[in-house]
């Protein structure tokens, strides 16, 4: 068989959106699983509408998902020459011809069709004519009358369109900008795309895909149409029901292997399984098991997913985002042992990047700020005597093990008379300021010697003070 070759197509009129998305990826990954090659092309023929801050958004969500391309950036516009030259043998072939109907002309057609019972298309005045280019002309591709043209869906099965609904449709307009459905086509011809997956709002333009593809002898490619995803209330996806853009999940703190282990589950399955590494989904993704059902986006089950991949991940795997986080809080924290040794301690009690950087702070922080209930409660004159007998306790140990830890808490509770709790609770609020946080000797563990030292003492200056 043929190297598969896959496409992703965004139009540069706004973010990468969560369909977008998941589009790309079931294309990266098809291209991966296959070891074959996946192309990224950006269709700007509406003028209008592109944008470079666009282009750009797209890219920024691609390098946050690491769905990277083998081929392009193409952009559409650069591609006129090409196009033009397909335009021109279609004309040559007689499978194209020039009109003139101005667009009131054609409304009029399309409102006596419907009138009538019939489907509003272009009733094809100028077929015959054998118009010359004029100012106003459009081409226009000479559909077949007859017969049916058949989409053969590896998702949804067969779906027959009767060519007489269908109408001589525009490929080029008179401006000379070439149309959505004849570009596409073109572009996948010419860059050798044998497998196109995409969303199911495609599936109505596919009949006129193909009859450019049988136009042109080309031979045809894989389709694949993948059902929408919708929103908890079973409508398309969008802004009511919360973030569509990619992006905008990174900033909320979702790591980027847990998004795209969920958007491969919205319409893909292998068993029961829901977690998957990204080796094991270009290990195991194939296009037998996509679903003809619409995914629902459930922000619960996204977050809960993000939870175990924040937990699975080797500490150093988060670091880089989780530096972001931690500096718009204003922490001048660095990649290394220490933050991994951080993470370590908040890996199993966060839900989310920003959770998590929320739950770091007291590492950072120089100057502790206590919580006012956990004063009262604890930081007491009750606990000055174990307290300073800890510090001395502490500060006779060379290495912070958690047995030599264990046995400095023992000694001082036993000389004290104290359960552990007694002395842990004051002990965690000197160290973070608050009365929840991770283990407190996982706490020491990461703070060190010097750290945890310092800050006992403050505790004591402040009780006193």
């Amino acid at each position: 068989m043929n190297k598969i070759i896959t496409r992703f197509p965004p139009s540069p009129t706004g973010y990468l959106h969560v369909g977008g998305a998941r589009t790309a990826l079931f294309n990266w990954l098809y291209a991966r699983h296959t070891k074959g090659r996946f192309i990224l092309r950006i269709e700007d023929t509406d003028v209008q509408r592109s944008t470079q801050a666009s282009v750009d958004a797209i890219f920024e969500a691609l390098k946050w998902l690491d769905i990277d391309w083998d081929e392009g950036p193409y952009f559409q516009t650069q591609r006129f020459p090409i196009y033009q030259e397909y335009i021109q043998k279609l004309l040559d072939s007689g499978h194209a011809y020039y009109c003139s109907c101005t667009p009131e002309e054609v409304d009029a057609m399309r409102k006596k069709a419907m009138e009538t019972g019939g489907k509003p298309k272009y009733d094809g005045t100028c077929r015959e004519k054998k118009l010359s280019k004029g100012e106003n002309t459009v081409v226009r591709f000479k559909a077949p009358l007859m017969g049916t043209t058949v989409l053969e869906d590896v998702i949804k099965g067969n779906i027959v369109f009767q060519n007489s609904e269908l109408d001589d449709f525009v490929i080029q307009r008179s401006d000379g900008v070439p149309t959505y459905n004849f570009v596409v086509v073109i572009d996948d011809i010419a860059m050798g795309v044998n497998t196109v997956i995409r969303g199911d709002d495609h599936v109505n333009n596919t009949p006129r895909q193909i009859q450019l593809y049988k136009a042109l002898g080309a031979q045809l490619p894989v389709f694949g149409h993948v059902p929408m995803v919708l929103g908890n209330d079973r409508t398309r996806l969008s802004k009511r029901h919360g973030a569509t853009s990619v992006t905008a999940y990174r900033d909320m703190g979702f790591l980027p292997d847990a998004f795209i282990n969920y958007l491969v589950r919205l319409g893909w399955s292998h068993g029961d399984q829901e977690f998957f590494t990204r080796e094991d989904l270009i290990e195991k993704f194939n296009l037998e098991n996509i679903g003809r059902s619409a995914g629902v986006f459930d922000l619960e089950k996204l977050l809960a997913l993000n939870a175990d991949h924040i937990k699975a991940a080797p500490p150093a795997k988060i670091v880089p985002h989780l530096l972001p986080f931690l500096k718009e809080k204003g922490y001048e924290a660095e990649a290394g042992p220490y933050l991994e040794g951080v993470i370590k301690t908040l890996n199993a009690r966060s839900k989310t990047l920003k959770e998590m950087a929320d739950g770091a702070e007291f590492y950072f922080q120089e100057n502790l700020i206590y919580d006012e209930n956990a004063v009262k409660k604890f930081l007491t004159p009750a606990v000055l005597e174990p307290l300073s007998q800890l510090i001395a306790e502490l500060e006779a140990i060379e290495t912070f093990s958690e047995k030599a830890l264990e046995a400095a808490f023992a000694k001082v509770l036993e000389s004290a008379g104290l359960k552990f709790s007694k002395i842990a609770q004051p002990v965690r609020v000197a160290l973070t300021g608050k009365t929840v946080s991770p283990g407190i000797f996982e706490i020491i563990e990461v703070l060190g010697k010097e750290q945890v030292l310092s800050r006992l003492k403050n505790a004591l200056g402040f009780i006193n003070g």
